[in-house]
């Protein structure tokens, strides 16, 4: 039984950046959540000098069946992974093949987060890797794409998918995303410096028509800090659009902190920021805060990763 946690704290880096040589892998799972479900399938590529040079791939059999929906989703049957090894059978080998490289992923978070739980449990150590996510790049190129599934961006590119939901096929779809990305000649670290200091909470307004009276954030004031996977300002219109209202700093009217996952974890290491450190403070004075990840934020707001 995989032991039920919410934090990651040797989880990788979240890396801006196009590296010439990686792995992109996949995997496809019997749900969204890695501690009641299985990973089914498990690919990977690896990359050198931009060029794909190996693969991995795998089905992999669950202790529970694959539900219909799954079924129809991938096309992985329940007979598909009859003779397939266990995830404690093959995992050692598809983390040798993965190595030190960085990873690269689309929405890569929820690979990443099946890995590390499996890593830990079934290997006694966590997956470190640092990754590069295509989705999260895809905000800075394609900032008005209404959705950032992996079909999505890639029709945005010009890209043909030939199969979806398959985790091989995903896997060299995502690679050419990058590739396209890169063509774009955008700087995703430098758009990230400019989204981040340009927007401020003033210049967010609310979408009309999407108030949440019951939303916990409703006349809330939120305040982010860290490094989300979406930009700033399309966590401060999320927010506004339901009725919340967004802060740039934190004071004794703060009531939510939102911090990027990778900063929530570091936090734990030590490693906070001053407005966290300032939330923490006011906390102890008896100020209603909460400090939230930014998966607990998404879970708030009613938005998907995978969107």
């Amino acid at each position: 039984m995989k032991t039920k946690s919410k934090l990651r704290p040797d989880k990788g880096n979240s890396l801006l950046s196009f590296p010439q040589d990686y792995t992109v892998i996949d995997t496809e799972t019997t749900g969204l959540d890695p501690y009641y479900d299985e990973i089914i399938e498990l690919s990977a590529i690896r990359v050198r000098s931009g060029i794909v040079c190996d693969e991995f791939s795998t089905l992999v059999k669950p202790i529970n069946s694959i539900d219909d929906f799954i079924i129809e989703l991938t096309g992985i049957t329940n007979e598909d992974v009859e003779d397939a090894p266990r995830i404690k059978d093959v995992l050692p080998d598809f983390l040798n093949f993965i190595g030190n490289d960085i990873i690269v992923g689309h929405n890569v978070n929820f690979d990443i987060n099946f890995i590390y739980d499996y890593s830990t449990m079934c290997c006694g150590k966590p997956f470190t890797n640092d990754f590069v996510d295509t989705m999260r790049i895809s905000h800075y190129v394609f900032p008005d794409l209404k959705h950032r599934r992996l079909a999505d961006v890639a029709a945005a590119i010009g890209i043909n998918q030939k199969q979806a939901h398959r985790a091989l096929a995903d896997c060299l779809t995502t690679n050419e995303i990058l590739k396209g990305l890169q063509s774009s000649g955008i700087d995703p670290e430098e758009a990230h410096r400019i989204a981040s200091r340009g927007v401020r909470a003033s210049d967010i307004t609310g979408e009309s028509g999407m108030l949440q009276p019951d939303n916990p954030l409703f006349g809330k004031v939120c305040v982010f800090t860290g490094t989300l996977s979406i930009t700033r300002k399309e966590a401060m219109q999320a927010v506004a659009n339901i009725g919340g209202i967004c802060g740039d700093s934190v004071t004794a009217k703060t009531n939510f902190l939102i911090l990027g996952n990778y900063d929530y974890c570091n936090s734990r290491k030590f490693e906070k920021s001053l407005k966290q450190q300032k939330a923490e403070r006011l906390i102890l004075k008896g100020q209603d805060i909460q400090i939230l990840s930014e998966s607990a934020f998404f879970d708030l707001i009613g938005k998907g990763e995978n969107e």
